[in-house]
């Protein structure tokens, strides 16, 4: 029987004249996987740090159970100076070298690895360290406060593998809408002081808010046309002493007749890109480049094409070099050797995180705005347009005259990006624009940058962004850049196989380091491969039914209004269809695994 880990009783917590906890309460369990939504400055990252006790509500209660067990991913880095991934692993968890070992298995980190200093390994790796010190300590409950920032592809499905297999529970604040759907059972909401805990993942929560609403306005719809016509009753009859009692019966049903209220959607983000002037042929040519540091070659041989108007996701591992290819085309980094040759009169407009912390503190959102629509070609852009902009990423009434020392991180983030757009460049490099972005700012810009007329390189570990955006992949692996032969799924379900068979490999060489005879690890290697396929296969069949239920859901939508354009619910369908087909495909190559698994071993294939 579920019990109650964490209750929350009338909470009250607020930063000056910002109220962001008026009275919430919730009751967590500990069978409980939350996805935690809201938007930026809600509320979410200080929930986590109140229950984890590194901030005080202001008035409430906030209940632990004796028995909780709470564990956090940290942000900041313990590592001392020197220190390998297994000293770490020990001194932090305080358990013994095999045990450590074991559980970095689970995050491919292989024996080679736990002997490294920790310094000497990239940022996906180091977070994969902090993941396995954080489960050592055996909690039965997790906070995940934005895990997926900055975690390439890999280490992201190695990360929600291990959640989808975890047996107790989890709360996890992210944007990520893809990486909800596919580790959380419930969805939290963080929103207008209050918090609200939904059993359905963050879909069916936010299509039961929209029905929800549909069903209000409805009923209140109905209550205003009887609404009237008992008012008209009323004034008809007052005056005649025949009905002067029915009049007044009516009167009474008039004040009973109380309409639902409606909760308004909160502003809602939409991007318009302004057209960039078109032209034809290459935008960008490389011919055997290499790109690097002094004295440090990162990738060589590097010989692409791409025309202008692709929009290019560049995709890889941490640390194989995707920002150092990214900074190199920008001009930050020259190159090593070879030859880079923009198209005709190309100018490049760049994100990068470094670009929104160095933004003048002192300078006001409108003066930001300004500044970079003087930079755009062509006539001045009026200020009605700017201010439209603004308005585009929330930035509305005074909100503009606020200055960039006040901005959240999410907020910088969307003024950054907003200025490029409003510069009009016709080719844009962005690198990780989706960090520290709500997931519907995060759609938002996805579908105003599919639609965007320019040439766009990005990079980004959210795949829903990726596969509305992406019309080529280029791939940074192994001191190689190179065009990816096929589409965005594609690569997904490779690298997803290929974390399988990593895991595999790793298992099997585990085994044999413990002197266990050869036959026993080959079958017990194969039988783990067997367990963790069939409950990949459990996973991946409840996300092939809910991708078709939303399939046929957006499909019915499109097929209720056949003469309305509905650019934003196409896209979506796009979306789920690609997923849908990818799925499927995985399903199948699951079940013949499966089969094979089970024929080596002599088992049924229906046996657990």
């Amino acid at each position: 029987m579920a019990r109650t880990l964490i209750q929350i009783s009338q909470l009250h917590k607020q930063y000056g004249a910002t109220v962001i906890f008026d009275g919430a309460q919730v009751a967590i369990q500990d069978d409980h996987k939350i996805g935690v939504i809201g938007r930026n400055g809600a509320g979410k990252s200080t929930l986590c740090r109140i229950l984890l006790g590194e901030e005080e509500a202001d008035a409430g209660e906030v209940s632990l159970h004796p028995d909780l067990r709470l564990s956090y991913l940290e942000q900041k880095d313990s590592f001392l100076p020197g220190e390998t991934v297994l000293q770490f692993l020990m001194r932090y968890s305080k358990q013994e070298d095999w045990r450590c070992g074991k559980l970095a298995g689970r995050f491919l980190l292989k024996n080679d690895l736990l002997a490294r200093p920790i310094a000497s390994l990239s940022g996906g790796f180091q977070t994969r360290v902090k993941l396995c010190a954080m489960l050592l300590r055996e909690p039965n409950f997790l906070i995940l406060d934005e895990p997926t920032n900055y975690l390439d592809l890999k280490t992201l499905l190695l990360l929600e593998e291990f959640l989808c297999d975890y047996p107790y529970g989890f709360m996890i604040v992210s944007h990520d809408r893809e990486f909800l759907k596919k580790t959380c059972t419930s969805t939290m909401e963080v929103e207008r002081g209050e918090i609200v805990l939904y059993p359905g993942n963050v879909e069916d929560y936010l299509g039961y808010k929209e029905q929800q609403r549909e069903q209000a306005a409805a009923i209140n719809a109905n209550l205003e046309i009887r609404r009237k016509q008992l008012q008209t009753f009323v004034d008809k009859n007052k005056a005649k002493a025949s009905k002067a009692t029915q009049a007044a019966s009516k009167v009474k049903m008039l004040e009973r007749l109380k309409p639902i209220e409606v909760e308004h959607s909160l502003a809602t983000v939409k991007i318009t890109m302004p057209a960039v002037e078109t032209r034809k042929g290459v935008a960008l040519r490389l011919v055997d480049l290499s790109i690097g540091y002094p004295g440090k070659t990162i990738a060589k041989g590097i010989s692409i094409d791409i025309d202008r108007g692709q929009h290019v996701a560049v995709l890889g591992d941490n640390g194989q070099g995707k920002t150092t290819f990214l900074s190199t085309l920008a001009g930050a980094l020259k190159p090593l050797a070879g030859e880079m040759r923009w198209g005709h009169e190309v100018r490049i407009g760049s994100y990068a995180q470094h670009v929104f912390t160095a933004m003048d503190p002192a300078v006001t959102v409108h003066r930001y705005l300004e500044k970079a629509a003087c930079s755009s070609p062509g006539p001045t852009i009026p200020s009605q347009a700017i201010l439209d902009m603004a308005g585009c990423f929330l930035f509305r009434g005074d909100d503009v005259d606020k200055t960039i020392a006040v901005l959240s991180g999410g907020e910088r983030s969307r003024l950054c990006l907003a200025g490029l757009l409003l510069a009009k460049y016709p080719v844009l490099l962005l690198d990780e624009p989706t960090n520290h972005l709500d997931f519907e700012t995060v759609e938002a810009l996805a579908r105003a940058l599919r639609g965007y007329n320019g040439t766009l390189f990005f990079t980004s570990h959210d795949r829903t962004f990726v596969s509305l955006v992406a019309t080529q992949i280029i791939e940074v692996r192994d001191g190689t850049v190179a065009l990816y032969p096929d589409d965005y799924g594609a690569y997904v379900y490779r690298i997803e196989k290929e974390v399988r068979d990593e895991g595999a490999d790793l298992r099997r060489s585990a085994a044999t380091a413990a002197g266990s005879p050869p036959t026993s690890v080959v079958r017990r290697e194969r039988q783990d491969r067997l367990s963790s396929a069939r409950n990949r296969l459990r996973t991946v069949e409840k996300q092939v039914s809910a991708l078709d239920g939303q399939k046929r859901a957006i499909t019915q939508q499109l097929s209720e209004q056949p003469d309305t354009y509905l650019p934003e619910l196409q896209q979506r369908l796009e979306v789920v269809v690609n997923d849908l087909e990818r799925c499927e495909s995985e399903w199948l190559a699951l079940t013949e695994h499966i089969e094979a698994l089970t024929n080596e071993l002599g088992q049924k294939a229906g046996t657990p």
